[in-house]
């Protein structure tokens, strides 16, 4: 089963976007994601909707976060691109006429429930600010080397 990875990707566009000091184009952070410009465009456009980045058209343009990274959490992404299914597992019969079926099904729900629960919590506590700062550690592990890009993807 071919699993949602958008959350992910919009996590880690976003963190290229942190950081840069200048406004990053379309065409860019596709490079850095391996991706087509026309998939960051709608990604992000969405993520402007919810007032997380801000977009300027013409020379010298393109895409700069539009809150500090302490006031987004993985959360408020999350809920930006549409809140994707979290299981990928569900009941082999929605509404099945075998009481042994239901009786699993009502088990399942109840688990699949208290688990999106615990993950949502989770999501809301994880700041951008947060992964920022782990990828900077990470970074800071390594050899040094003379700038942030040769480690982003390195």
């Amino acid at each position: 089963m071919k699993r949602d990875s958008r959350l992910s990707g919009v996590l880690h566009v976003l963190l290229h976007m942190a950081e840069q000091r200048a406004p990053m184009t379309s065409d860019q952070l596709a490079k850095a994601m391996q991706t087509h410009a026309v998939v960051i465009r709608r990604i992000l456009g969405g993520l402007r909707d919810a007032g997380f980045v801000h977009s300027e058209k013409g020379h010298g343009g393109g895409w700069t976060i539009a809150k500090d990274l302490s006031a987004i959490t993985m959360r408020n992404v999350y809920d930006a691109i549409g809140r994707p299914s979290l299981m990928a597992m569900g009941n082999r019969t929605e509404a099945p006429g075998c009481l042994v079926e239901q009786a699993v099904n009502a088990a399942l729900d109840t688990s699949f429930r208290d688990a999106e629960a615990l993950l949502l919590a989770r999501f809301g506590e994880v700041t951008l600010a947060a992964l920022a700062a782990d990828f900077h550690a990470r970074m800071a592990a390594r050899s040094p080397s003379p700038t942030t890009q040769e480690h982003i993807h390195g």
